[in-house]
């Protein structure tokens, strides 16, 4: 039987927002496997679908790029939020994602580009700044968009400095026809990903794991009515539709309207822009996805509630 620890708890409470307890019994239940653990809890309807990240803890930087019809994306971590302040940091940031739109997405190919007018690699310069800040850093992620004709269009949300934040989306829409229109589109498309956080472009592109894992869950929740396999498997027909609506960007509803979806939004920007337009893909960085300090403090909180040690 694995160890029920309270940092385990604490994580699972975190990427599930169900009680303590109930994150413990969910642990116990399934050996300490927190996804196991998220799939048991959400069956037993004490929590949504698990957060695609838990509680953001690094610090640091996402910053933007975008030169003709390529755009991009990298997140550069730092120790504490006072670095990710620093002017120092915040070029190097800046200048690094202008690297990554001639080195690419590869984070190993981006360390070893020349950094601009240095004479130096960017991961030389980055070893420079630690050794001046005093403080680790370190070059995380990047991404890379690009479309033949059309834009790819970048939004920080809540920017320190143009091009820098904490969230970085990039929007690629595919068209011959008016740039500005094109770029007006692709920001505001953009600010409803940040909000949204989707998890695939297209139903298509949903990953196959995680829609049986889905259809898995919502096949025991509906057997828990009583309902005969008929009913059942309607049942479930539609709840993978709210599925789609949920996690997939053209099936979702615009934020800023609360009533379209974006494919449509897509097909009726064509008019206005002169030509038709597709979206042809997106990415989206939230500084820390995935990346957590520890807190000592908050777990010996819930090892005390808990019984745990």
């Amino acid at each position: 039987m694995a160890e029920i620890t309270a940092a385990l708890v604490k994580e699972l409470r975190e990427k599930t927002g169900a009680g303590m307890m109930d994150c413990k019994k969910a642990l116990t239940e399934n050996n300490g496997d927190i996804e196991a653990a998220i799939d048991w809890l959400r069956t037993k309807g004490l929590a949504a679908a698990a957060k695609k990240a838990g509680r953001v803890a690094a610090e640091g930087l996402v910053g933007a790029a975008a030169e003709g019809t390529k755009g991009a994306l990298i997140e550069v971590n730092s120790e504490t939020d006072f670095v990710a302040r620093n002017e120092t940091f915040q070029s190097f940031v800046a200048d690094s994602a202008k690297v990554v739109l001639t080195a690419g997405a590869d984070i190993e190919a981006v360390k070893t580009a020349a950094y601009p007018g240095a004479g130096k690699t960017v991961a030389e310069q980055l070893t420079d700044h630690i050794a001046t800040i005093g403080e680790n850093m370190s070059l995380r992620r990047a991404a890379v968009l690009s479309v033949n004709d059309g834009v790819v269009a970048t939004y920080i949300h809540s920017a320190v400095v143009p091009n820098l934040g904490k969230i970085g989306v990039l929007v690629a829409l595919e068209s011959t026809g008016d740039n500005a229109k094109l770029q007006a589109l692709g920001k505001q498309i953009a600010m409803h990903i940040a909000a949204a956080n989707p998890m695939s472009l297209n139903i298509a592109s949903v990953d196959p794991a995680a829609l049986e894992r889905e259809k898995a869950i919502l096949v025991e929740q509906s057997r828990a009515s009583g309902k005969p396999d008929n009913i059942i498997e309607k049942m479930v027909e539609g709840r993978i539709r709210k599925f789609y609506e949920e996690v997939v960007l053209l099936e979702q509803v615009f934020v800023i309207d609360a009533e379209t979806k974006i494919k449509d939004v897509v097909a009726k920007a064509a008019k206005d822009i002169g030509a038709p337009v597709e979206l042809t893909g997106f990415a989206r960085f939230q500084l820390g996805e995935g990346i957590e300090k520890a807190q000592s403090d908050f777990a010996a909180e819930v090892a005390a509630q808990a019984g745990l040690r």
